[in-house]
């Protein structure tokens, strides 16, 4: 028996140590293999949760999402959809028999399966069987909300585009008439609006109940039923502004909304308290006519109308998602907070708070089991990928393991925080990621990942980017500059109107704390970024020639020219003022293309075609600069493609390229 145990204990060892050893670095192919969990629901008897699953179809290049269903006990996973068009926002009626989802799916013979209809809400039995179709419309339904009753559903659709019916099959041209007159994805604006419908589940009949020279969205039924808040902007040139306030309205055809909120930022997202007598809701912390560098403050207000009660003002941290609990005396939120998003509770009377899950991870989608008054959570850490949580009074407890496959074969990266002080004084967090098999005190080439935003923070979630480029043999630095949230309102304002200077100074002392660890050298460092991490790449390759690569990308130099190409008119005019009233600060803030000539950086410029957010002309602008002055360069555009790139090749191919090219200077 002894001799049969010791064989036993013997190979699995082996085994360990073998799989061990078959385990392979991530490479960029592995974005194909990449699964997402997201938009979790749980059912009105809290035994079951819903949630979308999204692959790579790689015969098609594309993403699909399609919808699964776990118990709340985490024993029984199914999958219930499995179209090539994909599924999303699965919601449960009421009465708990069915599912309802949005999809494309075209299921008649006699159509074209290759015509790209609007999404159709559709209707699933929980026992089995074929959805049905329960609308058919030419709007885009942009999102729905199942009445208490479940007799009917609050559609919000946009106004039907009828600028593609000409009768030689050519779009009709774009008629200009708007101040803000285009956005990444929807392209040029028109004046069509978005509005409230209301869908009889029984009959399919479909009654109007918003109309008008308005967008509303984030509709939410009363506990009752009767009626219903949502968010608009009636201020008398809504593209000029960033205001939202909350309106209400009873939920009949012919009702009249009328004004909950006045302030004059943001008030969004409305939650009707259990009893229907309040709403919480998050205001934006500045009432400016551009609100990016801020926080949203959680309030409550009285669903009659009065003054807002600004719950967190105090605590000086960015909330999301805020949701009543069971019984109506606290308020659940998300909160970032140096590196992390934690969950975190209200008390609606002390106006005090504690946290119920936090630590090195960051968490989304909590959703109250009102069952058991515990929540659904989806929770990544900078080891494994989204998967879904119950948080409950002892702690979290995983429900899916929908991503151990794709984390099989893969070694892990080892992922460590880090505060450095910019030459300033400024203490600033990151992130720092090695291979699993680093050599121990051995320096490692560093490449700089900076983020976009800049509003917004590198945290302590599973990061396929950094995780990609460190496999590949690099220290990866993710830099939470100044202008990034999680550390309050003064850090994120501190480069309002002052691009590309403070920034810059933080990322350099990152640089120069890791390589006075010991852990980066000096001779290879490198730098990239998306967004507004390729503006910051851009300001820094301007600024300094230690790094010996750099890829930016979606990025910008020349500001000046920004004006009237991209989305962000509203911000420009409100934080830096029109180029023909400040010149002085705009050809300031364009110091990269003005100072090009200084620049020996080898660059890899790279763009998205019908990007809006941050045109391809940045990237294009600084390309032809350094083409004509000899530096090496190379400009590569993503065909198709808004800001952020979504087909799955090009995913691939964008990280394959800056293998390469940080491969070709920095090794």
């Amino acid at each position: 028996m002894k001799r049969l145990i010791v064989s036993i204990l013997t190979s699995f060892i082996v085994t360990t140590i073998i799989s061990a050893q078959t385990k392979r670095p991530l490479i960029p192919a592995d974005f194909l293999r990449y699964v997402e969990v997201s938009d979790p629901q749980i059912s009105p008897d809290g035994n079951w949760c819903t949630y979308v699953v999204t692959k790579v179809d790689t015969s098609k290049d594309k993403h699909v999402s399609n919808i699964w269903m776990v118990s709340w006990d985490g024993k029984n996973n199914i999958q219930l959809t499995n179209d090539n068009e994909g599924e999303s926002t699965p919601r449960f009626s009421p009465d708990n028999k069915y599912i309802s989802f949005l999809s494309s799916r075209n299921f008649d013979e006699d159509k074209d399966d290759d015509k790209n209809d609007e999404s159709q809400l559709w209707l699933m039995n929980r026992l089995g069987g074929e959805a049905e179709k329960i609308t058919d419309v030419k709007n885009d339904i942009e999102d729905y909300a199942w009445s208490p009753d479940g007799k009917k559903i609050l559609l919000v659709m946009s106004d039907i585009d009828y600028a593609d019916t000409s009768s030689t099959g050519n779009r009709l041209p774009y008629v200009i008439t708007r101040y803000h007159f285009k956005q990444d994805i929807e392209g040029y604006l028109d004046n069509r609006k978005t509005h409230l419908y209301l869908l009889d589940v029984l009959t399919h009949d479909i009654d109007t109940l918003t109309t008008g020279d308005y967008n509303e969205e984030q509709p939410v039924w009363s506990p009752d039923g009767k009626k219903i808040a949502f968010v608009s902007n009636h201020s008398e040139d809504a593209d000029k502004n960033e205001n939202d306030d909350i309106f209400i309205m009873d939920a009949m055809q012919g009702a009249v909304p009328y004004q909950l909120t006045t302030w004059k930022g943001e008030d969004q997202h409305p939650q009707w308290s259990p009893d229907g007598k309040s709403i919480a809701y998050l205001q934006s912390s500045s009432d400016e006519n551009f609100t990016m560098y801020g926080e949203d403050v959680l309030a409550v207000i009285a669903a009659s109308g009065g003054k807002p009660n600004l719950i967190s003002a105090s605590f000086d941290k960015q909330l999301y998602e805020p949701r009543w609990s069971k019984d109506g005396k606290n308020i659940i939120a998300l909160m970032e907070d140096d590196r992390q998003q934690q969950v975190v509770s209200f008390n609606i009377e002390t106006e005090k708070y504690i946290k119920l899950a936090a630590g090195e991870k960051v968490f989304w989608n909590a959703e109250l089991n009102q069952s058991n008054g515990d929540w659904l959570v989806n929770m990544t850490d900078p080891q494994t990928p989204n998967e879904l949580y119950a948080l409950e009074k002892n702690g979290l407890r995983r429900l899916t393991h929908t991503t151990d496959s794709f984390l099989a074969p893969i070694q892990s990266i080892k992922v460590e925080g880090f505060q450095s002080k910019s030459s300033d004084g400024n203490l600033v967090s990151g992130i720092l990621y090695r291979p699993a098999n680093a050599p121990a005190n051995t320096k490692l080439p560093l490449i700089m990942y900076i983020h976009g935003g800049p509003v917004g923070q590198d945290d302590y979630e599973y990061d396929l980017y950094r995780n990609t480029l460190a496999a590949a043999g690099y220290a990866v630095a993710a830099v939470n500059y100044r202008g990034s949230s999680g550390r309050g309102k003064d850090y994120i304002r501190a480069i309002y109107g002052d691009w590309g200077n403070k920034e810059v100074t933080d990322i350099l002392g990152a640089a120069d704390y890791l390589i006075a660890q010991g852990i980066a050298d000096s001779s290879r460092m490198g730098i990239a970024g998306w967004s507004y991490g390729g503006i910051l790449t851009d300001y820094t390759i301007a600024t300094t020639t230690r790094f010996k690569a750099a890829s930016s990308g979606a990025g910008s130099a020349l500001q000046l020219s920004m004006y009237g190409v991209d989305e962000y008119v509203t911000q420009y005019e409100t934080e830096l003022g029109p180029p023909w009233k400040n010149p002085d600060l705009w050809i300031k803030l364009s110091y990269p293309f003005f100072h090009v000539d200084k620049i020996k950086t080898p660059t890899l410029f790279m763009a998205s075609q019908k990007d809006f957010n941050v045109p391809s002309v940045g990237a294009e602008q600084m390309y032809q600069a350094l083409r004509s002055l000899g530096v090496p360069t190379e400009l590569v555009i993503y065909p198709g493609q808004y800001h952020e790139i979504t087909v799955p090749s090009y995913m691939k191919d964008r990280f394959t390229r800056y293998l390469d090219w940080f491969g070709k200077y920095l090794k």
